[in-house]
């Protein structure tokens, strides 16, 4: 991942997350594929942000 990518995709997850702090599985390998990071990227991101994946799509959250 490119480090100049971290803040832009904190910043993106915060926006889509929301104040609920939600984010659907689906909306979260969009922000991966838009920002081109890696999914586990945006994973270890959403976690130290306290953003919880809603609705995975392999039923690990």
């Amino acid at each position: 991942m490119v480090a100049g990518n971290i803040p832009r995709l904190v910043s993106v997850l915060k926006t889509r997350a929301g104040d609920e702090k939600r984010l659907p599985c689906a909306e979260a390998f969009k922000v991966a594929r838009d920002l081109e990071v890696p999914i586990v990227e945006v994973g270890r991101a959403c976690n130290e942000l306290g953003i919880k994946i809603i609705h995975c799509q392999l039923g690990c959250f």
